[in-house]
């Protein structure tokens, strides 16, 4: 089966500017940060008492989100893409690409009790190359297509001659490696880590500089199919689009934060120049995952408002006897949301656009025609209408 991951990567390829495809992908790989609170907290909890998901209820929601066909990429541990991509060959059938988180740099070893993220960022690879393809060292040519043969590789930058000398020496093994295997990677980008390594006013354009600059000197075969960086605004979003837009660029979700946040995160990197949004936490972190992502796709296919999916999701949680995390006052505000993975540093603040009216039922304009609806003839809050119905549907 054709990934669509390939198909909208050809099609933004071939119309930089023009495209409207949006990859979407669930960044599920947070097992190789967070040890045991990776899957979550678990709602079966009683008061007072932190108990977790297990690895187990972790990769039950990866299926899930899977079979709903609603990402173009799953993003796991190489271990977790073991279980699903070579034991029990979830994707063989499936347009989401499996991918797997190929090396885990220091800064995101947060562990309970623990510093290790606090110091400036190091190189380091649990995962081999071998292990994500086959699930052994040594593959044999003919077995590198049986687990994933995509990989997140991940550096931060931190202003210091021999650290980010050591970590470009580090992506150049990687790449070359690589590109022998005929794996492909996708590259993260963090923000430095290191304290006051830059002025917060210039982090956006030093990032932009740092990976134009570590990419010149990489020929075709070597580079990465798309990034993933913090969305520092329209400003440093456009520049960088601006600059190579055969670079397509994605942004990474950060901290959980409002719902809010997340749609409008989602909305606004897209409206700037984005193709591609890589969201974990604020997925995980969710009332219902499964419903969270049906609305980041709406809002990332531009069926849909941030404002409104608000209310939308409101509702389908109230349907399925889900309790929110927040009234829909709160959850409809703008926080500002730390953007590195310890979920501390680099904050983006959105500001809140003009209020929109109360949902109306839709007209008789915007009805059907055969199985699809004219989106075209319907207004904001009919096509709200008709998508919240078409979710009451689904999970109710």
């Amino acid at each position: 089966m054709q990934k669509s991951l390939d198909r909208k990567l050809a099609a933004i390829h071939a119309d930089p500017s023009g495209c409207k495809e949006f990859i979407l992908a669930d960044a599920k790989d947070a097992d190789m940060a967070f040890g045991i609170g990776s899957p979550g907290r678990s709602p079966e909890r009683h008061d007072g008492e932190v108990r977790f998901r297990t690895l187990d209820e972790y990769r039950e929601q990866m299926r899930s989100i899977v079979r709903s066909k609603l990402v173009d990429i799953m993003l796991m541990s190489a271990s977790s893409n073991e279980v699903l991509a070579m034991q029990e060959r979830l994707f063989d059938k499936s347009p989401v690409t499996p991918a797997a988180r190929a090396n885990d740099t220091t800064d995101i070893h947060i562990l309970r009790g623990g510093r290790i993220h606090e110091a400036a960022s190091h190189p380091f690879r649990t995962a081999s190359l071998d292990h994500i393809q086959c699930g052994h060292l040594d593959c044999a040519e003919d077995e590198r297509q049986r687990g994933a043969n995509l990989g997140l590789y991940s550096i931060t930058f931190n202003n210091d001659t021999d650290l980010d000398r050591i970590a470009l020496e580090q992506f150049k093994l990687f790449r070359e490696e690589a590109e022998r295997k005929g794996f492909r990677y996708f590259l993260e980008v963090f923000d430095p880590n290191r304290p006051q390594a830059v002025a917060p006013d210039k982090v956006g354009h030093f990032v932009n500089d740092a990976i134009a600059r570590a990419l010149a000197g990489v020929a075709q075969a070597g580079r990465p199919l798309f990034l993933k960086i913090v969305y520092h605004g329209p400003q440093a979003m456009e520049e960088l689009v601006r600059y190579d837009p055969q670079l397509v660029v994605g942004i990474l979700g950060g901290s959980a934060g409002t719902t809010r946040d997340a749609f409008q995160l989602l909305h606004d990197a897209k409206k700037y120049g984005a193709r591609v949004a890589l969201f974990g936490r604020k997925i995980n972190n969710s009332e219902c995952q499964l419903a969270f992502v049906h609305f980041l796709r709406l809002i990332a296919d531009g069926h849909l408002e941030p404002e409104e999916s608000v209310r939308a999701y409101h509702a389908v949680l109230q349907r399925l006897g889900i309790p929110p995390h927040r009234s829909l006052d709160d959850d409809s505000k703008l926080g500002a949301g730390a953007m590195n993975y310890s979920g501390s540093g680099t904050t983006i603040s959105i500001p809140a656009p003009m209020p929109r009216p109360v949902v109306a039922a839709p007209s008789k304009a915007a009805e059907p025609q055969g199985n699809r609806p004219d989106f075209g003839k319907m207004s904001k809050d009919e096509r709200l209408a008709y998508h919240t119905a078409r979710l009451n549907r689904m999970f109710g």
